[in-house]
């Protein structure tokens, strides 16, 4: 079974962030304690692909926003996200990547 992310591509002369989200999260607002996690279409609503479409993006990306499961274990799976830099907002892992 295929899986489905959306994946918005934001350049600059310098520099490519990837943002990519589990589709079923887009438009959804993540609440735990105080904090309040949008996964705005604005930002994140891009180009709907394959969880393997967008690490390939994620791979030339000098930074990357990514949230949901599928993205973010396929991310740690690649070894583009140290499992200890997972965060979870009310049960969803989330994590950023800055290549330095």
């Amino acid at each position: 079974m295929l899986c489905y992310v959306y994946v918005k591509v934001y350049r600059t002369q310098m520099y490519v962030l990837v943002a990519a989200c589990d589709e079923e999260l887009l438009g959804r607002t993540l609440v735990e304690g105080e904090i309040y996690f949008n996964v705005s279409e604005r930002f994140y609503k891009g180009s709907k692909m394959t969880v393997e479409e967008a690490i390939d993006l994620i791979r030339n990306a000098d930074t990357a926003n990514l949230i949901g499961a599928r993205i973010v274990d396929r991310a740690k799976r690649e070894r583009l996200v140290h499992p200890e830099a997972v965060l979870n907002i009310a049960g969803v892992p989330h994590a950023q990547i800055v290549k330095v």
